[in-house]
C-alpha cells in the first residue's frame, strides 16, 4: 500500500478521531464546567488543584485511533496496554468515545452532563486516578509502576491464539530492568498456540525531567538492538499531523500483513523462530499541545511531561493559551450541540467485544474456568510412625502439580512459571508430562525444551512474575516457583498486583481472577550450601503489609499439609497466596486426614505431641514452619525426657493469618479462640521460620503477648550445616529447651542439669562439625519418640 491509497475521507476521519481524544484528556486535566466551551473560558471552570500528565496522551490517542482502524479492518481481537506512566487521559478518553466507559458508569453518559462528571471526575477526590486504574474499562496493566508492561503483554497471549496486545513502551519505561529483559520474551512465543504482542515503542524524548536514553541514539543503532533482539523493526517520526496519519496506517498494514503471514507459515509446518514486526513511534512530548509557555518551550521538551499550563485559574494568559489550545481540536466539528460524539466520528470505533475497552480479555474473570484438579489425598505419604522421614515435601508436590498441568492440558489454562528453578525446587515429576516452552534455538544436548510446554522458565524474577500476571489477568491459573531468597526481586510487582487486586474486588463489573499462587522452597533454613547469600525469608513480612481481604501467607510443616494447602490455594479466587516449603528430606507428622482437617483451621494443638490433656498446660510450644516445627518437637522431646511432670501444650500454626485478630484479617481468630489455644498467662516459646518480630506484630493486642517469647531468623547464616543454622540463629531444639527453663521458675533448681546439659550439646555440637563438617548423628538420625541423650 502506497500513501496514496489511504483516503482523504479516512485521513479526516482519524485525525477528527484524534482530535476529540486529545480534546477529551485535556479537559479532563483543566475542566469542572462549560465542557463544549459554549461560553467563553472563565476561572471558575478551572479545577482549582490541576494534576494529571499530558506528555505522553497524546501519541497514545494517536496510537489507540489508528489500532482502531486496523481491527475494523481485519476484525482483530485486540486489546491496548498502556505502558508509559500516568496514560489515564488517553485510556479513559478513548473508551468514553468508543461507548465502553458509559456502558458501565452510566452516569458518564455520552452528553454535555456526562462529559462535566468525566471531566471532573479525573484526578479529583472521589474520582478515577491519573494512571490507566482498574476503575478505566479495557485495562489489565495498571500503570503507576513503570517497567511491566511487555511481561504483561506476553503472559497474556500465551495460550490465545487468536489475541492480539498491542503493548505502548514508553521511552522512560524502557528504561527499567524488566521491560529491557521483556523484549527477550519472542523466544518463548508459539505461533501456533499463542497469541501475538505488538510492542509500540513511543520515544517522544523526555522523562520528567531527563532525555530518554532510547530517544538520544542514532537510528541505525536503534533499529540494531531491537534487530539484535529479534524484532523486526519499523520507525516513524514526525510532527505534522497528516504524514503521520498516513505513515502510520501504511506501517500498520504492513505489520498486519506480516503477523498474518508469519502465521500461515507456522500452520504450514516452519517452526523455526519468526522474526515479529514491532514499531518504533517517534512523536514530539506534548503533541498538539502549546508550544511555548511563560517564555519557555513546552512541546518536544520535558516541560509537556504534567501540566503544561500550570494555574489558567488565576493567570489569565494562561487561561486564554488553555482556551486556544481546547478550540484548537475544533471541538464544534466533533460533538454536537449536547455533546455526543458526531455519528460517523463515532462509525469509526470498532463495535461490541472488538471495542478495546470492552474486550473480555481486559476482565479476565469473565473468561475464568474452573482448573480440573485431581484429589490432593491421592499423592500423600502414608505417616504410620511420627516423624518418618519424608522425600521433601516440594518432591511429593510435584506429581500433584504434574497432574494439575496433565488435567488441564486441553483446556490450556494453566502453567507453571519460574526462574530456572522448577528442578531445583524438586518440582521434577512435571516434565513427565510437559516441557519447558523454548522457541530459540535448541541443541542436542538440551533437556526439556520445546516449542510447545506447559513450564516457563527465564532466569528473571521480573519476567516469570509479570508473565503469570498477564496470564492470570487474562482469566488463566498458575503457579510461580521460585527461591525464597530471591522472591524479594518482584516486591513492587507484588504491591502492584495486590493492589489491583483489592481495588477491583470493589468494583461490581469486574469479575473475579484466579489467585497469584506463589510457592517458596530453597528457603532459609536449607541453604547450607548456598550461605548467607541465599538466606533471607523476609518476603512474608513484605506480604503482610498488604490488604487483609487480599493476602494469605501458609507455612505447612509436611508435605502432607503442603498438598492440602496447594489444593486449597489453586482453588481459590483473588488472592495473593504465598506457600513456604522445604525441598529436602524432612520429618512427616500428619496423616492426610490429619493434615486436611489442620490446614482447614490453619492453627491448632497437635495432641499427639503435647502432654497437657485435659489440664492447664504450664508451657505452650508453637511453631511455624517445617524446621521451626522440627526443633520444636525435638525441644519438646527432652523437656518431657527429663521433666516428666511438665505439662506442655504444643500448637502448630500453618495459615500465619490465624494469629492477627479477626477484626485485622478474615482467618483472624477472635480473643478467646487465641486465648483457648495459646492461654491467658502462661508463657509461649514460638519458633518462627522468619524473622521474629511479625510474630510480636501479629500478636501484640493479645491478651497473653507479654508472655509469647519469639525465636526466628536473626540475620545470622553462612555456609553450614543444616542443624548450625538453627543454633547460629537460635532457634535449635537446645536453646528452646533453654528458654521453655528460664520462663518455668517453678521448676526452682531442679532445672540445673538440664539447663547445662544444653549447653554442653551446643558446644559438642560446635566442636563436632568443625571436624567431620556435617551434624552429630543423634541430630541427624533423630527421630520423634527417641531419647536424644543415650
Amino acid at each position: 500500500m502506497n500513501n496514496n491509497e489511504l483516503s482523504s475521507e479516512t485521513l479526516a476521519g482519524l485525525d477528527a478521531y484524534w482530535r476529540a481524544s486529545n480534546y477529551l484528556a485535556v479537559g479532563q486535566i483543566y475542566l469542572r464546567a462549560n465542557p463544549l466551551l459554549k461560553e467563553p473560558l472563565q476561572s471558575e471552570h478551572i479545577k482549582r488543584v490541576l494534576l494529571g500528565h499530558w506528555g505522553t496522551t497524546p501519541g497514545q490517542n494517536f496510537i489507540y485511533t489508528h489500532l482502531n482502524r486496523i481491527i475494523k479492518k481485519h476484525d482483530l481481537n485486540m486489546f491496548y496496554i498502556s505502558g508509559p506512566g500516568h496514560g489515564g487521559p488517553a485510556m479513559v478518553a478513548q473508551t468514553y468515545l468508543e461507548g465502553t466507559y458509559s456502558e458501565i458508569y452510566p452516569e458518564i453518559s455520552q452528553d454535555e452532563k456526562g462529559m462535566t462528571k468525566l471531566f471532573k471526575q479525573f484526578s479529583f477526590p472521589g474520582g478515577i486516578p491519573s494512571h490507566v486504574s482498574p476503575e478505566c474499562p479495557g485495562s489489565m496493566h495498571e500503570g503507576g509502576e513503570l517497567g511491566y508492561s511487555l511481561s504483561h503483554a506476553f503472559g497474556a497471549v500465551f495460550d490465545n491464539p487468536g489475541l492480539i496486545v498491542s503493548c505502548v513502551v514508553g521511552d522512560g519505561e524502557a528504561e527499567t530492568g524488566p521491560l529491557a529483559t521483556a523484549w527477550h520474551s519472542n523466544k518463548f512465543l508459539n505461533p501456533i498456540t499463542d497469541g501475538v504482542v505488538l510492542p509500540i515503542l513511543h520515544l517522544n524524548g523526555y522523562k520528567i525531567a531527563n532525555p530518554a536514553v532510547l530517544a538520544r541514539i542514532p537510528e541505525e543503532e536503534l533499529k540494531d538492538l531491537f534487530k539484535g533482539y529479534g524484532w523486526k523493526p519499523y520507525l516513524l517520526s514526525g510532527d505534522e499531523p497528516s504524514t503521520m496519519h498516513h505513515q502510520m496506517a501504511n506501517v500498520l498494514d504492513q505489520v498486519m500483513a506480516d503477523i498474518n503471514e508469519i502465521k500461515e507459515q507456522a500452520q504450514n509446518g516452519n517452526i523455526t523462530r519468526p522474526c515479529w514486526p514491532m514499531i518504533i513511534l517517534r512523536t514530539p512530548k506534548g503533541w498538539t499541545g502549546p508550544k511555548v509557555v511563560d517564555g519557555l518551550q513546552v512541546e518536544g521538551s520535558f516541560r509537556a511531561h504534567q501540566v503544561p499550563l500550570s494555574d489558567p485559574a488565576h493567570s489569565p494568559e494562561h487561561l486564554a493559551a488553555l482556551e486556544k489550545w481546547l478550540l484548537s481540536y475544533k471541538p464544534n466539528e466533533l460533538f454536537d450541540e449536547n455533546g455526543r460524539l458526531l455519528p460517523e466520528l463515532a462509525a469509526l470505533a470498532p463495535v461490541n467485544e472488538r471495542r478495546m475497552g470492552a474486550n473480555p480479555h481486559t476482565n479476565g474473570g469473565i473468561l475464568l474456568k474452573n482448573l480440573h484438579i485431581p484429589d490432593f489425598r491421592e499423592y500423600a505419604i502414608d505417616i504410620q510412625q511420627k516423624g518418618i522421614t519424608g522425600q521433601g515435601d516440594t518432591l511429593i508436590l510435584s506429581s500433584f502439580i504434574r497432574d494439575v498441568i496433565k488435567l488441564n492440558m486441553e483446556s490450556r489454562n494453566f502453567r507453571l512459571f519460574g526462574p530456572d528453578e522448577t528442578l531445583s525446587n524438586k518440582l521434577n515429576a512435571v516434565f513427565e508430562v510437559t516441557n519447558r516452552q523454548w522457541n530459540a534455538l535448541k541443541e542436542e544436548n538440551d533437556d526439556f525444551l520445546a516449542n510447545d510446554g506447559r513450564v516457563m522458565e527465564m532466569l528473571s524474577e521480573h519476567q516469570c512474575e509479570g508473565w503469570l500476571e498477564g496470564y492470570l489477568l487474562t482469566g488463566r491459573h498458575g503457579l510461580f516457583n521460585c527461591y525464597e531468597a530471591f522472591i524479594h526481586i518482584i516486591d513492587s510487582m507484588f504491591n502492584q498486583h495486590a493492589k489491583w487486586l483489592k481495588v477491583t474486588a470493589g468494583l461490581p463489573w469486574r469479575r473475579k481472577l484466579a489467585s497469584l499462587n506463589i510457592l517458596l522452597a530453597s528457603h532459609v533454613w536449607r541453604q547450607d550450601h548456598n550461605g548467607f547469600t541465599h538466606q533471607d525469608p523476609g518476603f512474608i513480612d513484605h506480604v503482610i503489609n498488604k490488604k487483609a481481604s487480599v493476602v494469605r501467607v501458609y507455612l505447612p510443616p509436611d508435605a502432607n499439609c503442603l498438598l492440602s494447602v496447594m489444593d486449597h490455594c489453586l482453588r481459590s479466587r483473588h488472592y495473593v497466596n504465598v506457600v513456604i516449603a522445604g525441598k529436602h528430606p524432612s520429618p512427616q507428622w500428619l496423616s492426610i486426614d490429619e493434615a486436611t482437617i489442620h490446614c482447614t483451621k490453619g492453627i491448632g494443638i497437635w495432641p499427639w505431641a503435647s502432654s497437657d490433656a485435659g489440664q492447664e498446660p504450664d508451657l505452650v510450644m508453637a511453631c511455624a514452619g517445617d524446621v521451626p516445627t522440627l526443633e520444636i518437637l525435638a525441644a519438646v522431646e527432652i523437656l518431657k525426657k527429663h521433666i516428666p511432670e511438665l505439662k506442655i501444650r504444643v500448637v502448630n500454626v500453618v495459615d500465619l493469618m490465624k494469629l492477627q485478630p479477626e477484626s485485622e484479617h478474615p482467618h483472624g481468630l477472635n480473643d478467646e479462640e487465641f486465648d483457648s489455644l495459646f492461654t491467658s498467662n502462661k508463657p509461649v516459646i514460638f519458633s518462627f521460620h522468619a524473622y521474629p518480630w511479625l510474630i510480636h506484630r501479629l500478636t501484640y493486642r493479645r491478651t497473653n503477648h507479654h508472655n509469647i517469647h519469639v525465636r526466628g531468623y536473626k540475620e545470622e547464616g553462612t555456609i553450614t550445616t543444616p542443624f548450625d543454622m538453627t543454633v547460629l540463629n537460635e532457634t535449635d531444639r537446645f536453646n528452646l529447651v533453654m528458654d521453655a527453663l528460664k520462663r518455668l521458675p517453678q521448676l526452682g533448681n531442679k532445672s540445673a542439669y538440664l539447663k547445662q546439659e544444653m549447653e554442653d550439646q551446643l558446644i559438642k555440637h560446635k566442636l563436632y562439625i568443625r571436624e567431620h563438617g556435617i551434624d552429630m548423628p543423634e541430630i541427624r538420625d533423630w527421630k520423634w519418640g527417641t531419647d536424644l541423650f543415650k
